[in-house]
C-alpha cells in the first residue's frame, strides 16, 4: 500500500487501525471505514472522536466518495481524510480540492502511475476554475 499526498509517495504513518461504520457505538475506534454507499450523517455526533475517516472508492468512475468528503467536512471534520481504493492520478486534484487530505492506492496501481504522475496534480489549487469563477 502506498499513501498519496502533495509531496508525493509515503509509506502510512497511521497506526491507529479502522473499524467499520457498522461497528458504532460499540467500539472506541479511532479510525472510521466508510464505504460508498454509507450516510456520513451517522458520523455528525461523533465527529470529534473520530481521527481518521478512510472512504472507499471501489472504482475510480464511482464519486460517491467525494461527495462524502464535501459532506463530512460541512459538518465539521477536521481530522484527517483519506481516499482509498480505485483513486487515479487525474482525480487528485479533485480529491484534495473536495476535502482529502491524502489517497491510499494499492502497490499496483502506484506502479503503473508512478510519484511524477501524482506530483504533477499536487498543485491541486492552480487550476480550480471554481474558485476563480467565485473570485
Amino acid at each position: 500500500m502506498t499513501i498519496v499526498t502533495d509531496t508525493g509517495f509515503k509509506t502510512d504513518d497511521w497506526t491507529g487501525g479502522f473499524c467499520p461504520l457498522s461497528s458504532l457505538p460499540a467500539n472506541n475506534c479511532a479510525g472510521i471505514d466508510l464505504a460508498s454507499s454509507d450516510d456520513p450523517e451517522t458520523l455528525r455526533d461523533r465527529l470529534g472522536e473520530i481521527d481518521m475517516v478512510r472512504v472507499d472508492f471501489p472504482s475510480f468512475s464511482d464519486g460517491r466518495g467525494f461527495s462524502i468528503a464535501v459532506e463530512l467536512r460541512r459538518m465539521g471534520y477536521m481530522g484527517r481524510l483519506r481516499a482509498k481504493g480505485h483513486v487515479i492520478a487525474d482525480q487528485y486534484a479533485m480529491a484534495r480540492r473536495v476535502g482529502f487530505d491524502e489517497v491510499e492506492i494499492d502497490d499496483t496501481l502506484a506502479a503503473r502511475q508512478p510519484e511524477y504522475q501524482w506530483r504533477a496534480r499536487a498543485d491541486w489549487r492552480a487550476h480550480d476554475y471554481q474558485s476563480r469563477l467565485r473570485g
